[in-house]
C-alpha cells in the first residue's frame, strides 16, 4: 500500500519549484531548437547579418518561412535574439553568436545540445538499462553523440590545451619542442591528437580509442590537418596501450568512461618513461555531492547518467566511476595504478587537471 505524505504544504515553496520545473520544461524544448538552429544553419546565417527578418533568414538558409518564424520567436522569447517589434526584425548579438554559431569560440556549446539530442533519441535504451542493470557501450548510441561531443570539446581544447594545460606540467613543452613521444588515449575523433601535433612539429603521436569509426574519422582529419605522417590512430583500448617509452600519455575526458580505470591507468603507468608524465582532464568536480550541487554539476550529472556510468558499465569490471568523480577519487585511482606523484596542475570551469608522474 502507498502511503500518502500528509505533511503540510509550503504555498512558497510549491509556486518556486513550479516555476523552476517551468523555466525547466521552456530551457528543455528551447534545447531541441537550438539543435535544430544549429542543424540547419540559422545562427551561421545570422551571427554578424545584423537585423533581420523571417523572410530573409528562411531564403538564405533555403528553410520555410513560416517554421523560421516560429523558431525566431522562441529564440526571442529566451533572450537568444533580440527582436525589434517596430520592424518585425530579430538579431542575433555577437554575445549569443559566439556560443551558439562560431565553432572556434572557447564557449561555443551547440555540439553539448548535439549530444544532448542523440540521448533523448537513445531514450528506450536507457529505460531498459535502468530496469537491467546492463551497460551501454559507446557504439549503441545515436550517431549524433560522437560529432557532438567532437564539437563540444573541441573549442576547450583548442583554446586551452598548448597554451595552459600543456604549460602547467613540469618540464613537458620542453620536451615536446625537443621531440618527445606522445600517446593520446580514449582519442576519438581526434581532435585533442591534431591539436598538439600542430603545435609540436617535432614530436609524433599516437592516438587510441576503441570505436573504429572514430579512428577512420581521425586518421582522415589528421591527414586534412596536414599532420598524418607525425600521427597515427589505432583502434585499441587503454588497456592495450602499445609500446613503451613515452614522455607524456593524454587521457582527455575518457577515464571515467572506461569500465577498468585502475588497469588502464597502471598500463599507462607501465608504458611511461622513467620521467615521464600522465596528463589527466576530467569534467569539474567538487570531491562530495553537496560540492556539485550547480549547474555545471547538474549537466555532468545528467550526461553521466546516461553516456558516461553506461559505458562504463558495458566494459570489464564495470566500476561505473562517474563524471563527477572528483580529484580525491581520481587521485586514488591513480595511486592504486602505481603512480607516486599526482597533484592538480590547473583547472577550468569545466575541467580539472591532473598530473600524475610514476
Amino acid at each position: 500500500m502507498t502511503t500518502i505524505d500528509t505533511k503540510p504544504v509550503d504555498q512558497a515553496r510549491l509556486e518556486a519549484f513550479v516555476g523552476q520545473a517551468v523555466f525547466d520544461m521552456a530551457a528543455a524544448i528551447s534545447g531541441l531548437l537550438l539543435h535544430l538552429g544549429d542543424r540547419l544553419g540559422l545562427y551561421k546565417a545570422m551571427a554578424g547579418a545584423g537585423p533581420i527578418t523571417p523572410e530573409t533568414l528562411a531564403q538564405r538558409t533555403g528553410t520555410a518561412e513560416r517554421y523560421v518564424r516560429e523558431w525566431l520567436s522562441n529564440q526571442a522569447a529566451g533572450g537568444y535574439v533580440v527582436y525589434d517589434p517596430a520592424h518585425g526584425t530579430f538579431e542575433l548579438p555577437p554575445e549569443q553568436a559566439m556560443v551558439v554559431a562560431d565553432e572556434t569560440s572557447p564557449v561555443f556549446l551547440a555540439g553539448a545540445f548535439e549530444s544532448i539530442a542523440s540521448c533523448y533519441a537513445d531514450h528506450d535504451v536507457f529505460v531498459d538499462a535502468f530496469r537491467t542493470g546492463a551497460g551501454v557501450g559507446w557504439p549503441e548510441h545515436d550517431h549524433r553523440l560522437f560529432s557532438g561531443v567532437l564539437r563540444l570539446f573541441r573549442p576547450g581544447y583548442a583554446a586551452h590545451l598548448v597554451d595552459e594545460w600543456l604549460p602547467a606540467l613540469d618540464g613537458v613543452v620542453d620536451k615536446l619542442r625537443s621531440g618527445a613521444s606522445v600517446a593520446d588515449v580514449g582519442s576519438g575523433l581526434g581532435a585533442s591528437t591534431i591539436i598538439m601535433a600542430e603545435a609540436f612539429e617535432r614530436s609524433t603521436f599516437v592516438g587510441l580509442d576503441p570505436h573504429e569509426p572514430s579512428i577512420v574519422a581521425a586518421r582522415k582529419a589528421a591527414a586534412e590537418a596536414g599532420v598524418g605522417q607525425r600521427t597515427r590512430f589505432e583502434v585499441a583500448t587503454a588497456k592495450e596501450l602499445p609500446g613503451s617509452g613515452y614522455d607524456l600519455v593524454c587521457l582527455f575526458d575518457c577515464l571515467h568512461d572506461m569500465g577498468d580505470p585502475v588497469g588502464a591507468a597502471r598500463r599507462i603507468w607501465q608504458a611511461l618513461a622513467p620521467d615521464g608524465t600522465l596528463l589527466l582532464v576530467e569534467p569539474m568536480a567538487g570531491d562530495g555531492l553537496e560540492h556539485n550541487l550547480n549547474p555545471v554539476g547538474r549537466t555532468f550529472y545528467g550526461l553521466s547518467t546516461v553516456i558516461c556510468t553506461p559505458a562504463s558499465l558495458a566494459q570489464e569490471v564495470g566500476l561505473g566511476l562517474g563524471a563527477q568523480a572528483g580529484e580525491a577519487r581520481l587521485t586514488q585511482v591513480l595511486h592504486e595504478a602505481g603512480f607516486s606523484h599526482v597533484r592538480r596542475a590547473t583547472e577550468t570551469p569545466f575541467n580539472l587537471i591532473l598530473e600524475a608522474r610514476p
